[in-house]
């Protein structure tokens, strides 16, 4: 009788065991009884019971899930202090960058006013001696001339805002060649560098207004090339970007 029993038992579970070893054939004996027992006659508070004895989970097993949960929590973390540290290095990298450019850019004297040269000796000195990598500018005028004092004036402001240029003025009766500079070519710019003449602009107001100013006069020599990049506004551009990135 106990046979036939246990032969039926076996014929009940074939095909539906899913777990091996002792403990997996316990779990699919309970699995299997909440399933086969009438779901009616068994209390709500016993099928609770039968249903976590089916799928049971030990404390390691939480445990274990709830370290990994930590666990990925942290790397996230990492992750993002890692990408705000990678902004922060690229934007002292890029400040870095700029201000070793502007470094190279401003390698040499410094000037940042107009100089008067006296005579023709210095005139020809200035242009000769100075540093190749300096953009000489020099104003010859003449007093009375129209538009001379307005160029100077202006050339007072840029010497300022430029101090890498060298901005010089001369008399035209001191340049030892006052008949080359008559009064219908005046006032008149030449630039140089490296001791060779690289632009001249004679009876240069012609190209402004009856009233002009410093920001005209720049303007001009900016659309021939012939003034560096302000570095005051390279070095605010650079801050701006790196607000934008922050």
């Amino acid at each position: 009788m106990e046979e036939a029993k246990s032969q039926s038992l076996e014929e009940d579970f074939e095909g539906q065991a899913t777990h091996t070893g002792p403990k997996g054939v316990i779990s699919d004996w309970r699995k299997f009884k909440l399933e086969s027992e009438d779901s009616d006659s068994i209390p709500p508070s016993k099928k609770e019971i039968l249903r976590q004895m089916s799928s049971p989970q030990s404390r390691d097993d939480k445990d274990s899930k709830e370290r990994i949960s930590r666990k990925m929590s942290i790397q996230e973390y990492e992750l993002i202090q890692q990408g705000k540290e990678d902004e922060n290095c690229l934007r002292k990298y890029r400040r870095q960058c700029m201000q070793d450019m502007h470094q190279k850019l401003s390698f040499g004297p410094r000037y940042g006013f107009v100089y008067e040269l006296e005579t023709g000796e210095q005139f020809l000195e200035t242009i000769e001696k100075e540093q190749k990598i300096t953009t000489i500018v020099v104003h010859i005028y003449e007093d009375g001339i129209k538009g001379c004092d307005a160029l100077n004036s202006s050339l007072t402001c840029l010497a300022a805002e430029y101090p890498i240029v060298k901005f010089c003025k001369i008399k035209a009766s001191n340049t030892g060649a006052g008949d080359r500079f008559s009064s219908d070519v005046l006032p008149t710019l030449l630039i140089y560098k490296g001791g060779e003449l690289i632009s001249n602009f004679i009876s240069v107001t012609e190209q402004f207004a009856e009233e002009f100013f410093a920001g005209d006069v720049e303007s001009f020599l900016n659309e021939y090339g012939l003034l560096p990049e302000k570095e005051v506004h390279a070095l605010e551009q650079t801050n701006m970007d790196d607000e934008d990135m922050e």
